[in-house]
């Protein structure tokens, strides 16, 4: 199969990332604290989050560039693309646009943005071109331990207080000179926990794909951005966070006749939840705290991988 033709299996991805002494992703409903399952402390990452870093990883490594340039981006206005959509395709950039007019659009923008044919995206909010459910979904990644969140009192040297009547810089200069050195200094808060080991789930849908293009080109881009996107995405607040294993369930089939396996492979082999069961991510010493990956074994029951699935491990 050419790898420009939409993918024939269907997969599930299984990941593990760990974060030390950072933020994996903050609450804005809490004060930007970590995120956590109230009930039994476990630590959460939003698919959001996820799929934000995996879009600044493709943006970075494709210059975004076509046919794998990003629709959703920082600081943009998604009508503009959408717009472009329409004027590339000599279709009408309005509502109530016709239906061909809509899908002709639609086609453009999964052939042209990597993320809409992965992930999907609502493209009705100005010039319409429909809706596109991705063949990728990504569910909230959960950290295999509970987490011990933490709120740090930080001291910052220097204050960005706006001084009325004083705006020029000299008139500041004088005004900093008549202060106390204490009133120049202010205090704040930052959010962390110590350690914490993440399990996320990826679902690949091969006949949603049909409808978007998403080909086995960008399967191996999608693992390549997972493998790599905390690489490029550091900062202060998040600590050290680093992927640590990903394994990848791709649906093969096994009837002896090709169309009925290629049917296999399409809609799968074995329930997603009982290929995930046969991982289990353990501490090697409950007596203390984890503080790093090597603290846990990954334990992967091969003998019980159901007939028609095969497991490769991309790290």
């Amino acid at each position: 199969m050419s790898e420009n033709q939409p993918i024939d299996n269907r997969y599930e991805i299984q990941f593990f990332f760990d974060c030390k002494n950072g933020n994996p992703n903050g609450d804005p409903d809490m004060g930007n604290a970590p995120r956590i399952d109230p009930e039994d402390m476990h630590g959460l990452v939003s698919d959001v989050a996820i799929k934000r870093r995996v879009r600044n990883y493709v943006q970075l490594a494709r210059e975004n560039e076509m046919p794998n340039a990003i629709f959703i981006q920082h600081g943009t206005n998604l009508n503009r693309p959408i717009a472009r959509a329409h004027e590339e395709t000599g279709t009408e950039p309005k509502k109530g646009a016709s239906k061909a007019s809509v899908h002709q659009a639609r086609d453009w923008m999964c052939q042209n943005f990597y993320d809409v044919r992965t992930f999907g995206a609502v493209m009705s909010t100005g010039a319409n071109a429909g809706q596109v459910r991705g063949p990728v979904q990504i569910a909230f990644a959960r950290s295999v331990d509970p987490v011990l969140p933490l709120d740090i009192s930080i001291t910052r040297g220097a204050v960005a207080e706006d001084v009325k009547g004083k705006a020029s810089s000299s008139e500041l200069l004088a005004w900093e000179a008549e202060q106390a050195e204490d009133k120049l200094r202010t205090m704040g808060r930052k959010s962390l926990i110590p350690y914490g080991l993440y399990e996320g789930r990826a679902f690949v849908s091969a006949n949603l794909a049909r409808g978007t293009g998403f080909c086995d080109a960008d399967l191996e881009l999608f693992l390549e951005a997972l493998s790599n996107m905390y690489e490029h995405d550091r900062s202060a607040s998040k600590g050290l966070m680093s992927m640590q294993k990903i394994l990848v369930w791709k649906h093969v089939g096994t009837d002896s006749d090709a169309t009925q396996r290629q049917r296999q492979s399409m809609l799968g082999c074995a329930p997603a939840h009982k290929l995930f069961g046969l991982v289990k991510a353990q501490r090697t010493d409950t007596s203390k705290p984890a503080r790093s990956f090597s603290d846990y074994t990954l334990a992967i029951d091969r003998e019980a991988i159901p007939a028609g699935v095969e497991l490769r491990e991309v790290l």
